[in-house]
C-alpha cells in the first residue's frame, strides 16, 4: 500500500517527531545535540520555517513548526539528511541514523488552544520521561526551547516566541509575563492532561472536529497534488532567482554572462554558497542554473 501524501500548504502547522533507527540514540553527546540545533537553524533559514517549540530526547526529537511556504517535505529531507551526514562523519559511521518515516501531525491553527497544547506537550517531554526530577524546575533541561522562552538572551534567532506567549494570554514579552508563563507550564506538570497527551501521540491531526473537513476544502481549492508540488517548487525557485540576480548585480554581471565564465569562477562559487545556505534547492538545480558542470563538482568547489 502506498504511503499517504504529506499535506502541505502555506501557513500549515505541524507537530513533527522522528526517532532513531531501531529506536537507538541519535546523539552521542552534547556536541551532537549542539550540531543538531545548528543544522535545525540552517533548515529554518533555508525554508523560512517558524519554529514555535522543540525538544531533543535521547532517541528522538519533537518540533512544532509553521511553514509559510508549503515546504515541509523538502525541509525535513534536508534536515534529516544533513544531520545524518554530519553525525556519521564525526563518528565514522555509515548508513541510516533515523528509522522509518518521520511523523508530521497537522495542528489546527484556527484556534489558540491547539498550537498551545502542542507546544506545552513538547516542552513537558523531559518531565514526562523522568529526565527532570519532580523537585527540579523544568528549565534545567537545556535541550528544549522552554528555557529560551524564559531567557531572551539564550534564544536563537530562528525561534518564534510571540505566538505561543500570545496564545497563553501574554502578548508582551516582559519579565513578568515570562514568570507567568513559567508558572503555567510548571502547573501543567502537576495537573497533566492525559487525554490531550494521548491525542498528540497518535493520529495525523490535532484540532477541532471540523478540522479534517476544513483541510479537505482548502486543498481542493488548490488543485491536484502535482500542481501543489509545482507551486512549492516555484516558490523556492523564485527566491533562488532573486538571490542570483542580486549576487550578479553586486559584481557587475548579468545572467547572460554565466555561460561565458569558467565553471569554477569564484563569483559563481559565492552565489552557489549563498543559494545552499538560503534555499533548500538541490545541488543539481544550482549547478545547472549557474553553469557549473555537475553537482559533485559544485560540492568540491564549495568544500575548498
Amino acid at each position: 500500500m502506498p504511503r499517504p501524501l504529506r499535506i502541505e500548504y502555506g501557513g500549515a502547522i505541524y507537530h513533527v517527531m522522528s526517532r532513531g533507527d531501531r529506536r537507538e540514540a541519535i546523539y552521542a553527546d552534547d556536541e551532537d545535540r549542539t550540531r543538531f540545533l545548528e543544522t535545525l537553524g540552517e533548515a529554518c533559514t533555508k525554508t523560512g520555517w517558524r519554529l514555535h517549540a522543540w525538544c531533543l530526547m535521547g532517541n528522538h526529537f519533537h518540533l512544532v513548526l509553521e511553514t509559510p511556504q508549503p515546504n515541509l517535505c523538502v525541509g525535513m529531507k534536508w534536515l534529516l539528511g544533513t544531520y545524518t551526514q554530519r553525525y556519521n562523519r564525526r563518528h565514522r559511521h555509515w548508513g541510516h541514523l533515523f528509522g522509518g518515516r518521520y511523523k508530521a501531525q497537522m495542528i489546527d491553527g484556527r484556534s489558540a488552544s491547539y498550537l498551545r497544547t502542542a507546544c506545552d506537550y513538547v516542552h513537558l517531554n523531559p518531565a514526562r520521561a523522568g529526565i527532570v526530577a519532580a523537585e527540579e524546575p523544568l528549565e534545567t533541561y537545556r535541550w528544549s526551547s522552554y528555557p529560551a522562552y524564559l531567557k531572551p538572551g539564550q534564544r536563537p534567532a530562528w525561534l518564534e516566541t510571540v505566538r505561543l506567549l500570545g496564545e497563553h494570554g501574554l502578548p508582551e514579552d516582559t519579565a513578568r509575563n515570562r514568570r507567568e508563563f513559567s508558572r503555567r507550564v510548571e502547573q501543567l506538570r502537576l495537573e497533566p492532561d492525559e487525554v490531550t497527551a494521548k491525542a498528540l501521540q497518535r493520529g495525523w491531526r490535532h484540532g477541532a472536529e471540523d478540522f479534517a473537513d476544513w483541510l479537505s476544502d482548502r486543498l481542493a481549492r488548490r488543485g491536484s497534488p502535482s500542481e501543489r508540488a509545482t507551486e512549492r517548487r516555484e516558490t523556492d525557485e523564485g527566491l533562488a532567482r532573486r538571490l542570483i540576480a542580486e549576487g550578479l548585480r553586486s559584481v557587475n554581471l548579468a545572467e547572460k554572462d554565466l555561460p561565458h565564465l569558467t565553471k569554477g569562477d569564484p563569483r559563481k562559487v559565492e552565489i552557489a554558497r549563498l543559494l545552499r545556505s538560503q534555499t533548500p534547492l538541490p545541488r543539481r538545480w544550482i549547478a545547472k542554473r549557474l553553469h557549473m558542470s555537475s553537482p559533485s563538482y559544485l560540492s568540491t568547489l564549495l568544500a575548498r
